[in-house]
């Protein structure tokens, strides 16, 4: 692996952490129990949700919102190109048809409730919303126009664990939310996930798709409370395992103090890059990613060879899903995520960046910029 200077992300696993695991191993019981259903009580109070359910990660969350929601064959569910392939995969999985909108700017790399509403045909079914870098977008008049439309609106909350928007959660407005706890997330154990909702029966048709379709669990079966099982629905094996539902749970209690530093970052980041001729940051807030785009002319590619040179680490976020081979028939034109695509870089956002090395990240920025200026 490059000896990065400044990393993407960076995952610092304290003593704790691998204490709490190292007594589940004690345990002997490693299958989804106790240490399971201690982190969605605790998912479930942090987010205010009725029911959190965690699972084995965040593609396998999605899938089960749209399983749930009754996605199938000749159904469209209004997506944005712009985001990481499992949100549209979910939807296909299903049999149903993702139909791609928009962003709503360059600077505001959501999907815009006009966009969607644009979209909507007699097919349409349900809104796929996802909370681009922890950013709640336009959630509020999303929820709204699913209302409005008799929409089932599903949450990609993917980027968004500790993020509110007024007052609330995001990926509690919708029917259902999906969360990821894969590695460089804000709550990372490496992989998992979980889903939330407030409706009952979407809760309990999610628990049944989880595992197997079974009737009851082995932890249940272990602990004397049934004695067989019956299945009752064609379901997948999408459990979490116990060590990391307890990794989670350790990681959660801090989850608020990390997500305040990266909230810090960000702000540095938007102090210190002001002067900076030939980049403008996407809208605050934001808490997992810290996105830019440069300006037009700038060689965007370059300028990320240019940090690399100096050992910062930069990425995508994200290769626009309509122009991949498998979704590109009959993909409609986008223009503002095509042109924010080409122009957008992530640069390092972590819980434990330091003051320097963030300093490090802005000269470095600064002088490939000035140099694509002067020698365009």
């Amino acid at each position: 692996m490059p000896a990065w200077t400044v990393p993407l992300a960076d995952v610092v696993v304290p003593e704790e952490d691998i204490a709490v695991v190292a007594d589940v191993y004690r345990s002997g019981w490693l299958s989804m129990g106790p240490r399971t259903e201690e982190l969605e009580r605790a998912l479930a109070e942090y987010t205010g949700a009725r029911h959190a359910l965690a699972v084995t990660n965040g593609t396998a969350a999605l899938h089960l919102i749209c399983l749930a929601a009754g996605l199938g064959p000749g159904d469209e569910v209004i997506v944005p190109s712009l985001t990481f392939v499992a949100s549209v995969n979910a939807v296909a999985y299903t049999g149903a048809t993702p139909v791609f909108a928009d962003i709503a700017a360059l600077e505001q790399p959501w999907t815009p409730a006009a966009a969607v509403e644009a979209a909507i045909t007699p097919r349409t079914k349900a809104i796929m919303a996802v909370a681009y870098g922890g950013h709640p977008g336009e959630i509020a008049e999303l929820r709204a126009l699913a209302g409005a439309h008799g929409l089932t609106l599903l949450e990609d909350a993917a980027h968004a664990i500790g993020a509110h928007h007024a007052g609330r959660h995001l990926g509690t407005f919708g029917a259902a939310g999906a969360f990821s706890f894969f590695s460089n997330k804000n709550l990372a154990v490496g992989e998992g996930g979980a889903v939330v909702t407030d409706d009952d029966a979407l809760a309990a048709r999610m628990r049944l798709l989880r595992s197997h379709g079974m009737t009851t669990l082995t932890w249940d079966r272990h602990r004397g409370h049934a004695a067989g099982y019956d299945v009752v629905a064609l379901g997948f094996n999408y459990r979490i395992d116990e060590p990391r539902a307890a990794l989670a749970t350790a990681r959660l209690a801090r989850l608020d103090a990390e997500n305040a530093r990266r909230h810090e970052l960000d702000r540095r980041y938007r102090e210190r890059l002001a002067d900076v001729d030939g980049l403008t940051p996407t809208a605050a807030p934001a808490h997992h990613i810290f996105t830019a785009f440069v300006a037009e002319g700038i060689d965007r590619d370059a300028v990320r060879k240019a940090l690399a040179e100096r050992r910062i680490q930069t990425s995508l976020h994200y290769p626009p899903i309509h122009h991949f081979s498998i979704y590109a028939e009959g993909a409609p034109e986008l223009p503002l995520t095509d042109a924010y695509s080409s122009r957008a870089v992530t640069l390092p956002l972590f819980a434990g960046m330091t003051d320097e090395q963030q300093d490090l990240v802005v000269e470095a920025l600064a002088a490939a910029l000035a140099l694509s200026l002067t020698h365009p």
